[in-house]
Order: C-alpha cells, then sequence, then structure tokens
C-alpha cells in the first residue's frame, strides 16, 4: 500500500493550494452527483442491508434511504458554503527586534478515519476534508463495502470530471490488515480518527504508530434531579433515548433521584411499548458502563446529586451527560464537576452533532482532552504553523 499512501501525499498536497470557490464549486457538484445517483447508492446499501441481521444494533447505522441520502446531499452543500477554516491568523505580533510573528492555520495533510458500519462517514469525512484542504484514507467495515466502494466511486468520478487529481481520497480494503496498514503508515497519513465502538476505538489506541484522535463510544446518562420538572423531563428523556438508538449521543442511562420515584412512571410513560427498562436493585452487579445502542435502558436510583455525579465519574465515557432540574445551584455544580465533552442541563443529548452545533458536518465526536473535544467540525481539521517575517535580523548570543 506504500505507494497508494504515496499519491494520496502528493495529491494532499496539491489540496493545499486549491482557492476556496474551487473546492466550493467541486463540492456542490458532487451533492448534485449524490441526488443524481440515489438510487445506484441506494442499491448498493441494500446489498450490505441484505447480509446482516435486521436485529442488529448496526443495522440502522447502516440503512441508507431516500431522506437519508438527501441529507447526505443537503450536508455537502452546507459544509461547501461554510467559510474557509484555512489561513486564519490566530497570533499576529511584531517583536522588539523587529520580526513579525503571525500563527496561521492549515491542513493536517492527510487524515486517516477507521469507521465502522455507517456509510454516510465516507462523505462526511471527504466533505470536512477537501473543504480544509486535506486528502484523505478512508477504511470503513466489511458490513458496509458495498456503500462505501460505491459512494467513493462517485466521488472519484467527480474529482475526475472536475479536474481534480482522485487521488486526495483512498478507500482502503475492509480487512484487519488494511487496518494495521493505515495505523502504521508512519510519513503518509497525519493523524488517525476511529469513529467506533469500545473494541474498535481501542484496538486502534493500542495499535497505532501514527496520531490518534479517540472519538470515543458514548456512555450517556441523563439525572433527573429532585427538582426537575416532570413534563420536561419526559420529552427530554424520550428524546435521547428514542430519537436513534444506535448514535453515540443515545441515552444508556437513566438516574433518578430517590425523592422522586413516584414520577417514575409517568416519566418512562412516552416510551412504554419501544424500550426495555433494566431496572436493577440497590447493590445488585450491573454492567453500568454499557453502550446499549438498542431499545434499553438502564435505570439507577439515587439519594442525591452527589451519588448521580460520582456514578457518571465512574461510568461514563466523557461524552455527553444531562441534569433535568430546576435548581440553579444543582445545574452550575453539574456543569462544573461533571467531567464530559458534551454537558447538558435541561436539554437531550441527541443534540451533540456538528450539524446541530453549527459547524456542518462532522468527521466525529472527540472524548480526549488534548486536542479537539466533542463535535469535530471544519475548524478541528486543521492544525497551525507559524510564519516569521524578518529583514535581515540575526540572533545575538
Amino acid at each position: 500500500m506504500t505507494g497508494d499512501f504515496q499519491k494520496v501525499r502528493q495529491a494532499g498536497r496539491t489540496l493545499a493550494g486549491m482557492g476556496d470557490a474551487r473546492r466550493r464549486d467541486v463540492m456542490l457538484r458532487l451533492a448534485d452527483a449524490v441526488d443524481r445517483e440515489a438510487g445506484s447508492l441506494l442499491k448498493a446499501n441494500a446489498g450490505d442491508l441484505a447480509r446482516m441481521d435486521a436485529t442488529s444494533p448496526l443495522y440502522d447505522r447502516l440503512m441508507l434511504t431516500e431522506g437519508r441520502v438527501a441529507d447526505i446531499a443537503a450536508g455537502i452543500r452546507h459544509v461547501a458554503g461554510l467559510p474557509s477554516p484555512l489561513g486564519k491568523v490566530t497570533h499576529d505580533r511584531v517583536l522588539g527586534n523587529g520580526l513579525r510573528i503571525r500563527r496561521i492555520s492549515v491542513p493536517f495533510g492527510v487524515i486517516g478515519v477507521i469507521y465502522e458500519a455507517r456509510p454516510n462517514v465516507s462523505l462526511d469525512v471527504f466533505s470536512l476534508c477537501f473543504k480544509s484542504g486535506n486528502a484523505c484514507v478512508l477504511k470503513g467495515g466489511r458490513d458496509a463495502e458495498d456503500s462505501n466502494r460505491a459512494i467513493v466511486g462517485l466521488i472519484h468520478r467527480t474529482l475526475e470530471s472536475e479536474g481534480v487529481d482522485p487521488s486526495c481520497v483512498l478507500l482502503m480494503p475492509s480487512s484487519h490488515e488494511a487496518a494495521m496498514q493505515m495505523l502504521c503508515a508512519v510519513g503518509y497519513i497525519d493523524l488517525c480518527i476511529p469513529r467506533g465502538g469500545k473494541r474498535l476505538i481501542s484496538f486502534v489506541r493500542d495499535n497505532a504508530r501514527i496520531p490518534v484522535i479517540e472519538t470515543g463510544a458514548g456512555v450517556v446518562h441523563a439525572y433527573f434531579d429532585l427538582h426537575a420538572d416532570l413534563q420536561k423531563g419526559r420529552a427530554i428523556v424520550c428524546n435521547a433515548k428514542t430519537r436513534r438508538v444506535s448514535v453515540c449521543n443515545a441515552l444508556d442511562t437513566l438516574i433518578v433521584h430517590r425523592g422522586r420515584m413516584a414520577d417514575l412512571p409517568q416519566l418512562l410513560e412516552p416510551m412504554q411499548g419501544r424500550v426495555r427498562f433494566h431496572i436493577p436493585a440497590d447493590g445488585e452487579d450491573f454492567e453500568w458502563d454499557r453502550e446499549w445502542m438498542s431499545h434499553d435502558l438502564s435505570i439507577r436510583v439515587v439519594d442525591s446529586i452527589d451519588e448521580a455525579i460520582a456514578h457518571i465519574s465512574e461510568y461514563g465515557s466523557g461524552h455527553s451527560e444531562c441534569i433535568i432540574t430546576e435548581d440553579p445551584d444543582a445545574a452550575d455544580r453539574f456543569r462544573r464537576e461533571v467531567d464530559a465533552a458534551c454537558v447538558y442541563v435541561n436539554a437531550p443529548t441527541s443534540f451533540t452533532d456538528g450539524a446541530q452545533f453549527g459547524l456542518g458536518a462532522e468527521i466525529g465526536i472527540s472524548t480526549q482532552k488534548l486536542g479537539p473535544r466533542g463535535p469535530m467540525g471544519l475548524e478541528e481539521m486543521t492544525t497551525y504553523k507559524w510564519l516569521i517575517d524578518g529583514n535581515g535580523q540575526v540572533r545575538e548570543g
């Protein structure tokens, strides 16, 4: 694969010099092609779906529909119209010796993404990388192999028709060996971003020889406080759990203050018949750190906000956490003490999404603290370099 990686690297250098207006035009042509070729994309996706158990938590993630394809095309157009993240000067000063020093945003170069059964990721990643001047290496899972080939084939044809080197996006084979080749591509891939469950994240972290940004699994909690509003709680909990159960921002554990247990039936009523509730007895062994990705919901009863925050601290993944309360002191304490990329007060965790945050598409939700955190949009797809302009100065001493 070294030759393919070299081609991606070389194509990435040409992207860095492309003007934003040109990028926008190419992306709009791609969005039109996605709309035009929706039928062929759905046909390829149907082949993938036929090989997957329809009861699998990944089935919904894998599925493309006419509506979802239209949303993908709309997302490409939205990203195309966003301001360029490149060339932003974030530091500019003249030193006493006359040297002018600037810090300016630039592309990483080549970004690799390893992901599971979500074919929309192929287009999301390409859009964000292309807009930010990065080439990309994509490694999808076997479950979405037909879909990803159809999507990347469409990207290649569009780039060729627009006179852009199609080598700026490479789809790797769906094998384990290909993943290892990516993770060891020192000097070719500048950054790797895994998107998937705990197993995938751990595999990438344990084997990578190139820099990695973790987009961790979402073990998500909502705490229904002693002073919570029941009607708000019913809507928030239901939306967080049932909007799409297979996504990383979906609710996994509802924490309820013991003083509100009388309201629990009403709180859960909007989900009755759709969600399976798991309420272990006090002291019972239970897998509290499980990311369900299904119509299952764990329920933990606590005696105080202290106990709720302690539970989240022990079992949360640092993704998205929520408190439902009318007590401003409880809300402020939750904001301060809960360690997560996204902390909500009286709103569902389903909003953890690049588009919902106004970032356009996202390349993932980072749960780490070094570098980007939370939804990673265009700005997170850049690094920076220092520009130093002089007039013959030399350093003394």
